[in-house]
């Protein structure tokens, strides 16, 4: 029996809290459990020199971990740069939140998500694409009141969620304890229309059966819809 009884398909307590931090663009910060992750964008009036000139706008994200996140205090990276890990997550979280919107309706401007882990229990890159998705949101919402977009573009809103197999049972949404025993380890990104952005598996020690896959993206997918499901009830209107 997994913690709480949760059942194999079952999500973890999600809970969303908006407007965090009032200077930012747009701020959420997100509890799958007993992950926690703040999500703020910053609205920066230019773009990156590939993209000056081509009237479109770009997102980008970073994230990061304090030290106090995990068990044993981790070393912040601004000391040491950005770990590998953490380039691959970030690059990650920048490639999911750019399928949500078309960038040319952003003008030349770009959005950067800072997504900083609080508290890390499993789920943190998922957690983040989550939440920025929704961080973003905002901002644009922002931008229209400002009058720095003429008009609230067409938005399709993104999601992630992990799954793995334990003991030989494909399971959604891991925690930590979960995650650190699992066979196979799994992130899936979607995007609210079905289709997927990513998906990341890696086995852990030994391969796994290929007919264990689809049971994975089923979870998956019955996860995220559950997520999108939550975003309707507080008043997505993407």
């Amino acid at each position: 029996m997994r913690n709480g009884h949760r059942p194999a398909n079952g999500l973890r307590p999600v809970s969303i809290e908006y407007g965090v931090q009032p200077h930012a663009g747009g701020s959420v910060l997100i509890r799958m459990g007993q992950t926690h992750v703040l999500c703020g964008v910053s609205v920066e009036e230019k773009v990156p020199p590939f993209l000056q000139n081509r009237g479109q706008g770009w997102i980008t994200a970073e994230y990061g971990m304090l030290p106090c996140a995990t068990h044993g205090r981790s070393r912040r990276e601004t000391m040491s740069g950005p770990s590998g890990r953490t380039h691959e997550i970030q690059r990650l979280i920048g490639r999911s939140l750019r399928m949500m919107v078309d960038l040319r309706l952003l003008g030349e401007h770009t959005l950067r998500v800072d997504c900083d882990v609080l508290n890390a229990d499993g789920g943190t890159r998922c957690a983040s694409i989550t939440g920025g998705a929704l961080a973003i949101r905002m901002a644009i919402h922002k931008m229209v009141q400002q009058g720095k977009l003429a008009a609230m573009p067409p938005l399709l809103p993104v999601a992630a969620v992990s799954v793995g197999v334990v003991g030989g049972q494909p399971v959604l949404d891991l925690e930590y304890s979960e995650d650190s025993a699992a066979d196979v380890d799994a992130n899936f990104v979607m995007r609210r229309d079905g289709y997927w952005i990513e998906v990341q598996a890696t086995a852990e020690g030994a391969p796994f059966r290929p007919e264990l896959f689809p049971a994975m993206a089923d979870l998956a997918t019955e996860g995220i819809r559950r997520l999108f499901m939550l975003w309707e009830q507080e008043g997505w209107r993407g």
